[in-house]
């Protein structure tokens, strides 16, 4: 497995991954999927978007962007989705092991998680396991698309 940075040729094979973790209503914040003419705008706008390619196939996608402004732009944010078809086996710690190494090349100096839904108990394990500090926990932040309300944990790792 590669990990690098996305091209736009890559589009149509990130865009049904990315695309699958907004449909399963427990990780992203977004409220609709992610369309094909405003997918490579949207890849390109973070301070880097990765794929892991397996083989010819992409299998994962991460963006990483600063998870604020200023003073706390050493900060950073990041999104992850593994194909679904491909989970469990080792995809997403390798693009978390990736960004991390992103993250001081780009002078980030702390990975930050603001909402990691209470639900998605494979990503908490992982972050855990990967050294992430678990801040707390937001009770009724994260809204799924049937109104109903879950929560979100914090976490963070210094890079």
């Amino acid at each position: 497995m590669t990990i690098r940075e996305f091209n736009k040729s890559d589009i149509e094979q990130m865009l049904p991954i990315w695309n699958e973790v907004i449909r399963a209503d427990n990780a992203f914040p977004q409220d609709s999927e992610l369309k094909e003419g405003e997918a490579f705008d949207y890849f390109s706008s973070q301070s880097f978007t990765g794929v892991a390619e397996d083989g010819g196939k992409i299998v994962g996608v991460y963006i990483l962007h600063p998870n604020n402004i200023g003073k706390c732009s050493h900060i950073a944010n990041a999104s992850y989705a593994v194909d679904k078809a491909c989970r469990g086996k080792g995809i997403g710690r390798a693009i978390v092991s990736h960004c991390l190494q992103k993250c001081a090349e780009l002078g980030f100096g702390i990975l930050q998680f603001n909402a990691v839904v209470a639900s998605n108990k494979g990503a908490i394990k992982l972050y855990e396991d990967m050294g992430f500090v678990r801040l707390g926990t937001v009770e009724d932040g994260y809204r799924h698309n049937n109104g109903e309300f879950e929560d979100i944990v914090l976490f963070y790792r210094k890079v």
